[in-house]
């Protein structure tokens, strides 16, 4: 099994060690992957503020990289969402598109779905809340939205609980909208930074350490407000705590991922 790791914008520039950790659990788990050095931007940014005549050159690039790997695979839900739901108006009929779309995955939808792990090996002995980004929760359907009738699953949390020593805190609110939602942020801070506040403080009601969620934006979001208002929780992505990064060491040792 041949993986292209596609790796975001914000998590190249940001949060290099949330690839490195991505790259470990994947490796972990038997399979090859590699980093085509040439990729960019998915194109989200901009379809996001309107700007749409811009996309098509991404979208292109993007299915031109990635379209002989046997998957592709992001630590993102919103890039994922972008691909999967939103390419359709600038690829719609393009050959290979529909193959693109159906072998590209978030992280741990790929490892619940495709590899079909049910236990991780390691230990996280630590309080944890995990916030379901709204691409990931309603586009990619990583878990069951409240407001629906039907069985209940989470695919981040179901990874997460087979852990030694983790314990899930149960939220009061868990699918709300951090407030990030890429360029509202900017255009709406106030409003923005009001919805980030919420959902930090239902993670504290609930007595979390650590604050975890499958996009690294989101984290990003909320990352910076408890930095600002000091709040005493940790943030750390998913695929840190899988790779079994501490929450006092987070950096990556080298990864032997190929780079293309």
């Amino acid at each position: 099994m041949n993986i292209g790791l596609f790796i975001p914008c914000y998590i190249d520039q940001l949060y290099p060690q949330v690839g490195l950790a991505t790259v470990e659990v994947l490796e972990r788990h038997g399979v090859g992957v590699e980093f085509p050095v040439e990729q960019t931007c998915c194109g989200q940014p901009m379809a996001n503020t309107g700007c749409t005549d811009l996309v098509p050159p991404f979208a292109h690039k993007f299915l031109d990289i990635f379209r002989n790997y046997d998957y592709v695979v992001a630590p993102s839900g919103s890039c994922v969402a972008m691909v999967r739901h939103h390419y359709d108006e600038y690829l719609s009929g393009v050959p290979g598109f529909e193959r693109l779309k159906a072998k590209t995955f978030e992280l741990c939808e790929f490892i619940h779905d495709v590899l079909q792990v049910t236990h991780i090996e390691g230990s996280f002995p630590y309080r944890v809340g995990v916030h379901q980004s709204c691409h990931g929760l309603r586009e990619l359907r990583l878990g069951a939205s409240s407001e629906r009738v039907g069985p209940r699953f989470n695919k981040v949390r179901r990874l997460l609980e087979s852990l030694e020593g983790i314990e899930l805190v149960e939220l009061k609110r868990p699918d709300e909208c951090c407030g990030f939602g890429g360029t509202f942020a900017v255009a709406e801070e106030a409003i923005s930074c009001m919805m980030g506040r919420d959902r930090i403080h239902d993670h504290q009601q609930c007595g979390a350490e650590v604050l975890t969620a499958a996009d690294a934006s989101c984290l990003m979001h909320l990352e910076g407000l408890i930095r600002r208002d000091r709040t005493p929780i940790r943030v750390m992505h998913v695929a840190e705590i899988l790779a079994g990064r501490d929450i006092h060491n987070q950096i990556s040792k080298d990864s032997s991922a190929k780079i293309v």
